[in-house]
């Protein structure tokens, strides 16, 4: 039997060093070939580490958070025959241990507080783990047993490595209801636990963003109604008629439009801002940058050139991306480069919000959620599809009378949705 030993790749752009984010096998797990080992951060995007050798994890060459640069040794497997191992690679062992988990965030702007746990505390059968063992979980399986008011330790996991899913939330709660018609006593009992949450990875890597964004760019905000009802009746008549061949339309596409249309008249809106070298850089092409909610964080991938794609082809992109952002395939070339961010909560989008700046870009446009309400048209009360757009700019570099007239042109665009195809 020998020693293989795997380094810190270079993952490429001049990158010296990572952030270990994550460890998806611990000392003495069996690994094939491909099999993901850990999750490492770069400034723009996780990047899965795989195995190139079967064989078995014997030593860990970091601890989650932990910045490692690039060629040091990253883990040892026993594999067989000689292996590859020399006496500088010899890594000191650390002992294996889960990686705490951050916090799923709700919008670019900031983390929302949880919502009041209405659920009881379930009582189902029961897991023998310790009050300090960690149960392996995604965040997003943490958040749905927090709602829930379920304690992981007690769920029995099915996924590997005893690793907790949604289906084994859901058994847990099915067997507990059937357990129990009525509350009991444990539902109202007080609770005096902690848990303490790890900052890295992708959480860390936000929370540098929105700070360095808010010491560094003067944010100001502005907000528009926007009566979007023929747009939506635009939206319902070409997904009727085309949705089948073509695919279905959200109102993102539109949006994507009109930012392409209104920044011919609002070149100074499509900027980035070098603050260190003062200089204002516009740019013809219109890469719209679309703020994506994971299991891991905010994202942010770039549908690049929206100024040449079609309806179709930008909701077809949008889809593409979003998709590859929640599964963690997103690409850095997929997560950078964006001129202008579009950000939208969708049913959750509520009234107004304050948007941050994704710098250096100098403007963000922010959608929140269509309500019906009346109106007076024409002296006439009539039920009218309403919808809020919240916006930042960087008062450093576009003043506050052109960034109102940016969003009333984009007002303009949406109210009679005819303009947004006329050249």
């Amino acid at each position: 039997m020998g020693t293989h030993v795997i380094k810190m790749p270079d993952i490429g752009e001049g990158i010296a060093e990572v952030e270990l984010s994550q460890w998806h096998v611990k000392v003495g797990d069996l690994v094939v070939e491909d099999q993901v080992l850990a999750d490492v951060m770069t400034d723009k995007a996780m990047v899965d580490i795989p195995s190139p050798v079967h064989g078995k994890v014997i030593a860990l060459g970091g601890q989650p958070g932990e910045v490692m640069a690039v060629g040091s040794v990253l883990i040892s497997i026993e594999v067989e025959g000689a292996g590859n191992l020399k006496e500088s690679d010899k890594p000191a062992p650390v002992a294996a241990k889960e990686t705490p988990v951050a916090p799923k965030v709700e919008a670019v702007v900031e983390s929302k507080p949880a919502a009041p746990r209405t659920a009881p505390v379930c009582q189902g059968p029961m897991v023998a783990r310790e009050a300090n063992d960690r149960p392996l979980a995604s965040p997003a399986v943490r958040k749905h047993a927090l709602d829930l008011g379920i304690q992981l330790r007690l769920v029995r996991g099915s996924g590997p490595a005893g690793r907790v899913l949604h289906e084994d939330l859901e058994a847990y709660l099915a067997q507990s209801q059937s357990n129990a018609s009525a509350p009991t006593a444990a539902a109202y009992a007080q609770r005096n636990d902690e848990e303490q949450i790890q900052v890295i990875g992708m959480r860390r890597k936000i929370a540098q963003r929105m700070q360095d964004a808010t010491q560094r760019a003067a944010h100001f905000s502005y907000v528009e109604e926007i009566d979007v009802t023929a747009i939506e009746e635009l939206r319902a008549h070409l997904n009727e008629k085309h949705g089948a061949s073509r695919g279905k339309l959200t109102l993102l596409p539109f949006l994507v439009r009109a930012l392409v249309v209104a920044l011919r008249d609002f070149p100074q809106m499509n900027a980035r801002y070098d603050d260190e070298a003062q200089v204002i850089t516009r740019l013809g092409a219109v890469h719209v940058g679309v703020a994506t909610q994971s299991d891991v964080g905010l994202m942010v991938p770039v549908v690049r050139h929206a100024e040449a794609r079609s309806l179709w082809d930008s909701a077809a992109e949008i889809a593409r991306l979003a998709t590859a952002a929640r599964n963690g395939k997103a690409s850095r070339d997929e997560l950078s480069g964006s001129t202008i961010t579009l950000t939208s909560l969708g049913a959750l989008g509520g009234i107004v919000s304050t948007p941050v700046l994704n710098l250096p870009e100098v403007a963000i446009v922010g959608v929140n959620k269509i309500v019906e309400r009346p109106m007076v048209v024409k002296g006439q009360v009539v039920i009218r599809k309403m919808m809020n757009l919240s916006s930042s700019f960087d008062h450093r570099v576009v003043d506050g009378m052109d960034a109102a007239l940016f969003i009333q042109a984009i007002r303009g665009l949406l109210e009679q949705p005819a303009t947004l195809f006329v050249e």
